[in-house]
C-alpha cells in the first residue's frame, strides 16, 4: 500500500475543514490554467471533518505537476493556502513539470 502524502499546513481560514489544521481525511488537487486548487475547500463557517486526523492527498488531477505520478501525489507533504481568482485555495506545493 502507498502512503499517501500528508496536508502539512492550511493556511486557508474560510474552509469548513480547517480549524487548527486540515481535518478533511483526504484532499483532492484538481484546478486548471496553471492553477492547482484544493478541490476540497468548503466555504462554510460550520466546522467539519474528523477530530482527529492527518489530512493526506487523496488524488491530484494536475497531470502536469512533477510531483504527480499516474494521478497520485509523489511530494513528502503539501501545503494548501489562500487561493487566487475564484479559487479559495490552492496547492502551494505544485510545480509544473
Amino acid at each position: 500500500m502507498t502512503t499517501m502524502p500528508a496536508v502539512s499546513e492550511c493556511s486557508v481560514d474560510g474552509c469548513g475543514y480547517n480549524h487548527d489544521g486540515c481535518h478533511a481525511f483526504a484532499i483532492t488537487v484538481a484546478g486548471s490554467n496553471g492553477s492547482a486548487d484544493c478541490g476540497t475547500f468548503i466555504p462554510l463557517a460550520r466546522k467539519g471533518g474528523l477530530d482527529k486526523v492527518v489530512a493526506q492527498v487523496g488524488a491530484c488531477q494536475r497531470a502536469d505537476c512533477s510531483f504527480n505520478s499516474d494521478l497520485e501525489c509523489s511530494a513528502s507533504g503539501v501545503r494548501i493556502g489562500a487561493g487566487t481568482g475564484s479559487a479559495g485555495a490552492n496547492c502551494l506545493t505544485y510545480q509544473p513539470a
